[in-house]
């Protein structure tokens, strides 16, 4: 397993035991069988990324021995280059992000992560295959055109599903640390009101790790009655949808008519 890999474990596993103790929502009835669905379906998306790992390490290693991307272009320190790194990666991670809810096929795709009728921890890790594999593929090619290095990739993904995690867990913080969170990064908050059934609520708060995208792009919303979200999409969201392999099948259903 790799860094990010146990550190992606580790907080998991943190969280839904806090998720127990402090939830936001009251979620007890059915927490585990749901858990169980969200990490069957993330073990085969897992698979695939791990089968389109090594597109990444030639894109990592072609940019270094070569010297092709922009932050080997340009003489900067290494400190600045990480950060620097960071940021772009994040920037293009929210416009995928949007893409995938701007674009009608990819938002089939991308709509197995909303359809969960419930959000906590395990939400996080709940893609289809399809979508990673397609991510992965832009992915390499963004690595390779920014000159990214396997430290700062290791790094961005570390700090990655450290806030992921956080801020799909459902988990009581107080509201001042909630507010000094969203300064800079993505806080519960943001994110429940992204997972909303309302349209214009799901389509804001795009950001993976840093909030101010969204405060520059126009996206950025809040909302005070968090505890009244609905989850979901409006529809796919009864039980008979949730299953591994019926998410797997999402994609290809028509969205009912009204």
């Amino acid at each position: 397993m790799s860094i990010d890999q146990w550190v992606a474990l580790a907080v998991l596993a943190t969280l839904f035991a806090l998720e127990g103790v402090i939830p936001f929502y009251d979620q007890a009835t059915g927490r585990w069988s749901h858990a169980a669905r969200n990490i069957g379906l993330a073990l085969m998306t897992g698979l695939v990324g791990a089968l389109m790992a090594p597109l990444i390490m030639m894109s990592i290693v072609l940019a270094q021995t070569r010297d092709w991307g922009l932050l080997n272009a340009i003489e900067v320190p290494a400190p600045i280059a990480v950060v620097a790194g960071l940021l772009l990666f994040d920037l293009w991670m929210y416009v995928w992000h949007r893409a995938n809810h701007e674009i009608p096929l990819l938002w089939r795709l991308h709509r197995v992560h909303h359809t969960d009728p419930r959000m906590d921890s395990t939400t996080a890790f709940r893609f289809h295959p399809g979508e990673i594999a397609l991510s992965t593929l832009l992915n390499a090619a963004v690595i390779l055109g920014l000159g990214l290095g396997l430290g700062t990739l290791i790094l961005y993904k570390s700090l990655m599903v450290v806030v992921i995690l956080l801020h799909h867990s459902n988990i009581r913080l107080p509201e001042a640390w909630d507010r000094r969170l969203r300064i800079l990064v993505v806080p519960p908050s943001m994110h429940r009101v992204h997972h909303s059934q309302i349209i214009a609520e799901t389509n804001s708060n795009y950001g993976t790790i840093f909030s101010f995208w969204d405060r520059l792009l126009g996206s950025f919303r809040l909302r005070d009655d968090l505890a009244r979200i609905r989850f979901g999409i409006g529809y796919f969201d009864g039980p008979q949808f949730q299953t591994p392999l019926q998410l797997l099948m999402l994609p290809l259903r028509e969205k009912p008519r009204d």
